[in-house]
């Protein structure tokens, strides 16, 4: 199969990549970098979640982001609903599109949702319901869907059953994560056949964490098999609480940077995009997880020199 003409990138940066950080990241940085993700050309952006403040403090703002960011036209602004009571606080604050995120494994699902995958599906399964008459756009998340911290490696032929389950619940596409960054072309192209005899591959994403440095061979090997959603993540923030040593997604930088040179179309301008990486990590106080915005910088600093 030839690989697909244009990549669709769902940046996650806001929500999975801030969400674990030990200190609070204030309102307006959360706010600022939306909008500068959304300036780079980035049509999909996970705003914030609509979660308990108890589980996730740095999520406790996000009625307040959700109210305040600049909307720009033909951007999608998703954010997670956990449940019925988080899906009427997304609609409150003008959500217009949310995302549900059962787990592959009953162990991870019990850490990260305090529930079995069969309750998470019903509770899930509710939201999708209510959202959609209310008009809103669904997307499934399915965690741990290619090895899981407690349980090791998960059976492509599970995934599958699980993904299947939440395209019948009506989400638009299902995003397959490498949660804790553990697969390998192989197992991800073997996971996404599994997948792709029941879900259409053209509703199926991929979501690669880059713990062994094997997110950027992922993807590849899923561009491969016809996927063209990819879920990534600027100055590749984030992580894993549950998996030690986990990192981020992969670097939203490096995605565009892979795509650009294989003439496969995003829309992002990679110039602003490792600015905005760079500013956020200052923000924040950490390093930039992506090499190419490093790289970027670098050559920055060389020519200004």
């Amino acid at each position: 199969m030839s690989l697909p003409k244009k990549v669709r990138i769902v940046e996650v940066g806001p929500r999975d990549g801030l969400q674990n950080e030990k200190g609070v990241v204030p309102t307006k940085i959360k706010i600022e970098l939306i909008e500068r993700l959304a300036d780079c050309g980035l049509a999909a952006i996970e705003a914030t979640a609509f979660v308990s403040p108890k589980w996730v403090p740095q999520m406790a703002d996000h009625s307040e982001v959700l109210k305040g960011i600049r909307r720009k036209p033909g951007v999608a602004y998703a954010v997670l609903a956990p449940n019925l009571k988080g899906l009427d606080s997304a609609r409150a604050a003008g959500a217009e599109e949310v995302a549900i995120f059962p787990a592959a494994t009953e162990s991870f699902s019990q850490k990260n949702l305090n529930c079995s995958i069969a309750e998470s599906l019903e509770r899930f399964g509710a939201v999708a319901r209510a959202a959609r008459a209310a008009g809103l756009r669904v997307r499934g998340y399915l965690s741990c869907a290619l090895g899981c911290p407690f349980e090791g490696e998960v059976a492509p032929a599970r995934v599958a059953e699980l993904a299947a389950a939440l395209d019948a619940m009506g989400c638009y596409e299902v995003s397959l994560a490498d949660t804790i960054g553990v697969a390998t072309p192989r197992k991800t192209q073997a996971m996404l056949e599994a997948c792709a005899r029941r879900v259409p591959i053209e509703r199926l994403a991929g979501h690669y964490h880059d713990t062994y440095g094997q997110a950027l061979a992922n993807l590849y090997a899923s561009l491969e098999l016809g996927v063209a959603v990819f879920d990534a993540s600027v100055a590749g923030l984030g992580g894993c609480p549950y998996a030690p040593g986990a990192t981020g997604n992969v670097a939203t930088e490096d995605v565009v940077y892979l795509l650009n040179g294989l003439g496969i179309e995003t829309g992002v301008d990679l110039a602003r995009l490792a600015q905005t990486g760079l500013w956020i990590s200052a923000a924040i106080g950490r390093e930039p997880a992506t090499r190419v915005g490093r790289a970027l910088s670098s050559k920055s600093k060389c020519s200004a020199a």
